[in-house]
């Protein structure tokens, strides 16, 4: 069934008072499926497949290059998209002009990225990709707080946190099962542009009226994207906490599919990496809508936060100490417990410290860049662990160079994250 466009006398900048229908919430999630299939199975499989191609004797260092270059283009192609789609006019809404052209450079992108045959060719694929799909992205987010009340916050974020669930295990599964990296590339191509079509087609979006628009002040709109702490600390602190939980979790993830290879020893870690990613999938999908509508009913964000990032360490904390294939699966399942719950409460919890309704999808775009930068700083902080401390470690203990090197990797992304856990409860205005 289709929808008109919210009707463009309505004020755009309005807090919702309405629930979203049904079919939104579908379509909003499908297309959210797919931003998340195009992301998730380069990083998860067909990056690291490439990287052992191009240059098996220094994969992990590729790996991180690519991962931390694309990261960086994402850093600052997020906010940008965002600021960008609150000043759009279109007749379509402000929104939905972003999520298909953004879906389409994406999906080009990925059949770009699947033929790179060296470094340089990979960098440039991957930034294309990161670029492309971060428009999508943002006027995704910024759609929540435009139609979802308050009030349902917590679970139009559980939603969204499904949808990145189920992305991200698609994603994975297109990667390993598509019989090749160039198939597995056109496999999440498809994917990133059917996932959109529902959502563009319905054409439910706030219109805003060109009279509307402010006047355009490249200085203003570069001055924008700074928000003093000070002037809104709430909003700081919701930054500071995202950017530490979410450094912790790339810490723990971009080596996953090595560690599976070199410290467990699994024969196959390309299966090994597609099945935690499913057992973690089905935990959080438990617990991501258990805790956006628990949060809801009761009123409260922080503790649900709280614990969810210390849930998130104890994970780190066992692939720490416990480096075989049982101890990882515990921690697959512990890690989708506490990311699940953090996954909804914490968008809900962002959404309600949004300095200002003119400029949602900007500020979420800059509450985005504590997703993305931790993506920059994983290879910076997770390169030197694992070679570096690793093998200062084994000449101290006399134990394996790999064994010490993940070790160092995983108890420096547990106590990342459990600090930004702490820190939540230096947000005052939320309870």
């Amino acid at each position: 069934m289709t929808s008109t466009p919210l009707a463009a006398d309505r004020d755009p900048l309005a807090e919702p008072m309405q629930r979203v229908p049904a079919r939104w919430t579908f379509a909003f999630s499908l297309a959210t499926v797919g931003v998340f299939v195009g992301w998730y199975g380069p990083l998860q499989i067909l990056l690291a497949r490439q990287a052992e191609t191009v240059s098996p004797g220094h994969k992990e260092a590729v790996l991180g290059l690519v991962a931390g270059v694309g990261a960086a283009f994402s850093l600052v192609a997020n906010p940008l998209w965002g600021a960008l789609s609150d000043r759009t006019t279109s007749r379509y809404g402000r929104r939905i002009p972003w999520v298909l052209g953004g879906a389409t450079a994406g999906a080009v992108s990925l059949l770009l990225l699947g033929s790179a045959t060296s470094i340089a060719t990979m960098i440039v694929g991957w930034c294309l990709v990161q670029v492309a799909l971060n428009a999508p992205f943002a006027a995704l987010s910024a759609a929540i707080p435009d139609q979802v009340p308050v009030a349902d916050r917590g679970a139009g974020g559980a939603w969204f946190g499904v949808a990145q669930t189920v992305g991200v295990m698609a994603g994975t599964g297109l990667a390993t099962l598509a019989g090749g990296v160039l198939a597995g590339y056109l496999a999440c191509a498809v994917v990133v542009l059917a996932g959109c079509l529902p959502y563009v087609l319905l054409r439910r979006d706030r219109v805003l009226a060109p009279d509307r628009r402010p006047a355009f002040d490249l200085r203003t709109f570069l001055r924008g994207f700074w928000l003093s702490p000070r002037a809104y600390p709430d909003f700081a602190w919701a930054w500071a906490t995202r950017f530490l939980i979410n450094l912790g979790n790339a810490i723990a993830l971009l080596y996953l599919f090595f560690f599976l290879k070199y410290a467990v020893r699994l024969p196959d870690p390309e299966t090994g990496v597609f099945l935690l990613t499913a057992l973690n999938a089905l935990t959080l999908l438990a617990t991501v809508t258990l805790g956006g509508y628990w949060s809801d009913r009761i009123g409260k964000r922080r503790v649900f936060v709280c614990w969810a990032g210390v849930l998130m360490s104890v994970a780190a904390f066992l692939l720490a100490g416990w480096q075989t294939w049982p101890g990882a699966v515990l921690a697959a399942v512990v890690l989708g417990i506490g990311f699940g719950t953090y996954t909804s409460v914490d968008f809900a919890l962002v959404t309600q410290v949004l300095p200002a309704a003119a400029d949602r999808a900007k500020d979420l775009g800059v509450i985005n860049v504590a997703n993305t930068l931790p993506q920059v700083l994983a290879p910076v902080v997770a390169a030197p662990l694992v070679a570096g401390a690793g093998a200062w470690l084994a000449s101290l203990a006399g134990a394996d160079r790999v064994t010490t090197g993940y070790a160092a990797l995983y108890l420096v992304s547990g106590l990342v994250g459990l600090l930004g856990a702490v820190l939540v409860y230096r947000i005052k205005s939320v309870a």
